[in-house]
């Protein structure tokens, strides 16, 4: 067996210090705010019946019993891919595997290709996208200018098509959080200026991008000014729609009407909807909050406490210039966040809403499908360690079309319907799952599960809570049903081909910890540092099912190390791959991986893997990311993969003046968050 890779650092995974603090508060090394004690897989395990024939022979994908055999089945919806969505998103194609040569595992500072792939920067954060924006001049940035300019730490993406606009497509694009220490010279974090403090609001939220691109070649080019093009910001004011909009517990002194919102914090992962929207989801909202601790109703100490609300002053000190982010002052307002939001790209005039219904907590994704009468359902993850995972099935039928009565029925789709949590089983022995991610005698980690129903429109299914607190309070219904712990759940993704829903579970170094659940089937390593990939497959492949079957698909790390699980490929044949976050699927059925936090001493990346098939479970990096930066929100179209390159030059220690990273513009240029294009040379498909 070869050598293990280096570990490196001392943070979750591979991450710096600096990333820890700027864009989740350190959420890792605060206690997991679940403190319940619900169950976990591994303590219902003994109990369990097998529900491996029900995987394997009575739903509408049949696994054959030897690893990698599998023979996916076309799924119902598989022809029914949002309208909107740009080219290449259309029927997908014959499964197959991918046939690049893998990037080797390395710390260049640089986005390191495949051999025979070319590449550009498609928009670079402070470029100007609205009319009337000045260019980026970092040493005069103000709030204005920045506030018509691309956002800052872009995280999750989207493409569409523009109509009647030919090679154009719309690049909706997320901005997760702000660095101060990377954007401002001299910059003092226990004193920060009240211009760096509106600049770092207008660096939040979404930009909505027009691309030109190269006919057969994969380059994009942004289209600066353009009509579609559009900025949202921490100030921008968004709709609360709902069951639980005008909810006491949203009302704050400025919004008595608790309908109205300023802006959206800490986007992450997201979706589009099949009607053309997007979806983007409010993740580690919790440290943007000040004051916690001065709040003296128990009650209300307790939600805080559950949602990470911590006591003293905020890292960013926006309290001291507006007192909504000041517990003490407005205890409702954090309820005002921590919620999936949806934004028409089409309509820069629109008002962005926030879904309520789909409850409150730290959103990674809200990816949909279909069910066969045509009723969305979105899958959803909570990325905090021990939490949970989520779906919603709306009560009404997508219209088809784009007449002004289906636009104005789609927008309420969200609004109604039923919102569920998982409870994961395993199917093996509680004894044969012992922490070190070693396979079970049956050969898999793999079990069943159900959807617990905590609210329905003004109904409740959680004893003890209303309707309305159900929603804006889902992690303490969560742990009342006794949901299944999880290890990070991040990013979800249904595959376009099958159906089955392929959950990233990024890491989590508590598992097994002293006072901490032991590992489980469905999460089987304790101090799990690299994460793993489930596999989810509802009963009868019905969306709306309140039952559903699992199994892990990958465990992640060094290939060498035995703990590790391919999908039953050799192991000797795969790229490393470390820290899983947003995921994505091609049009052959293949994944599409980038990590977030390598621990395994290399910079993060995109890999792509087979999920059916001879190949399926073979790993393959495809591009790397500069030092400091993580991969996001990859789309990988017929020629052209797209990712987001968040937080480059993020490392301990670095600063304006004293640069980690000298990408993407070389030596002497500010470090900038940076959207990449990769395509072939050659214009074949992206992965011949």
């Amino acid at each position: 067996m070869r050598k293990f890779l280096p570990l490196i650092g001392s943070h979750q995974g591979g991450r710096s210090a600096m990333t820890c603090r700027y864009r989740c508060g350190d959420a890792c090394f605060h206690e997991a705010p679940n403190t319940s004690d619900n169950g976990y897989v591994g303590d219902v395990i003994a109990s369990a019946l097998s529900r491996r024939s029900v995987l394997r022979a009575g739903a509408v994908v049949t696994v054959a019993a030897a690893a990698g055999a599998t023979a996916l089945a076309q799924a119902p919806e598989a022809s029914a891919a949002a309208p909107s969505v740009a080219k290449g998103a259309g029927r997908p194609k014959a499964a197959r595997g991918l046939r690049f040569t893998p990037v080797a595992p390395n710390t260049a500072d640089a986005v390191t290709v495949a051999d025979g792939y070319a590449q550009n920067i498609v928009i670079r954060w402070g470029d100007p996208i609205l009319r009337g924006a000045p260019a980026f001049d970092p040493d005069r940035q103000t709030a204005k200018a920045q506030a018509a300019q691309f956002g800052y730490n872009n995280d999750y993406m989207a493409v569409l098509d523009v109509p009647h606009e030919r090679n154009r497509q719309l690049l909706v694009v997320n901005h997760e959080y702000t660095d101060e220490q990377l954007m401002f010279a001299g910059y003092d974090p226990a004193n920060p200026t009240r211009e760096q403090v509106e600049i770092g609001w207008a660096a939040h939220g979404l930009s909505v991008v027009v691309a030109q691109e190269e006919h057969k070649l994969g380059r994009l080019t942004a289209v600066l000014r353009h009509r579609l093009n559009r900025r949202i910001t921490a100030t921008t004011p968004f709709e609360v729609t709902g069951p639980a909009a005008g909810s006491e517990l949203l009302r704050t002194s400025a919004d008595p009407s608790g309908r109205k919102v300023l802006g959206t914090l800490n986007n992450c992962g997201g979706g589009i909807t099949p009607w053309g929207t997007v979806l983007s989801g409010e993740e580690n909202f919790n440290q943007y909050f000040g004051n916690g601790g001065a709040v003296t109703d128990p009650v209300t100490a307790a939600r805080l406490k559950r949602y990470g609300i911590g006591g003293a002053a905020s890292e960013r000190k926006w309290e001291r210039f507006d007192k909504r982010f000041d517990v003490a002052q407005e205890p409702n307002e954090t309820n005002r966040f921590g919620w999936v939001v949806e934004i028409d790209p089409f309509d820069p005039e629109s008002t962005p809403r926030k879904l309520t219904a789909l409850g409150r907590f730290k959103h990674e994704a809200a990816e949909p499908r279909l069910t066969d009468d045509g009723r969305p359902v979105l899958y959803m993850g909570d990325d905090e360690r021990f939490d949970y995972f989520y779906k919603f099935v709306s009560a009404k039928r997508m219209k088809r079309g784009n007449s002004r009565a289906a636009r104005e029925h789609n927008r309420t789709l969200l609004d109604e319907g039923t919102l569920y949590v998982a409870k994961f089983t395993g199917d093996s022995p509680a004894a044969e799952i012992d922490g070190s991610g070693k396979l079970p005698k049956d050969g898999e980690f793999d079990g069943s599960g159900e959807w617990i129903p905590l609210a329905s429109g003004t109904t409740s299914y959680v004893e003890g809570m209303t309707a309305e607190e159900v929603y804006v309070f889902t992690r303490i219904a969560a742990d009342k049903v006794g949901a299944t712990k999880m290890d990070r759940p991040e990013d979800v993704e249904p595959s376009p081909r099958t159906g089955r829903v392929y959950i990233a579970l990024t890491n989590n170094k508590d598992r097994g910890a002293a006072g901490k659940a032991a590992a489980d089937e469905a999460n089987p390593r304790n101090g799990n540092k690299h994460g793993q990939i489930l596999e989810l497959a509802e009963h009868w492949n019905d969306p709306a099912a309140d039952r559903f079957t699992w199994r892990l698909f990958l465990v992640c790390g060094d290939p060498g190390d035995p703990g590790t699980y391919f999908g039953g490929f050799p192991k000797e044949q795969v790229s490393p791959i470390s820290c899983p976050d947003n995921i994505t699927f091609d049009n052959h059925g293949n994944l599409w991986i980038s990590t977030d936090g390598n621990a395994l001493g290399t910079h993060d990346g995109l890999f792509g893997v087979a999920t059916a098939g001879e190949r399926r479970g073979e790993v393959k990096q495809f591009l790397t990311v500069p030092k400091g930066a993580e991969t996001c929100g990859p789309i990988v179209q017929d020629r052209r993969v797209l990712v987001a390159v968040q937080h480059p030059g993020e490392v301990d220690g670095a600063s304006v003046e004293k640069p980690a990273s000298t990408w993407p513009d070389g030596p002497g240029a500010l470090v900038r968050p940076s959207v990449v294009s990769v395509w072939r040379r050659n214009g074949d498909d992206i992965g011949v």
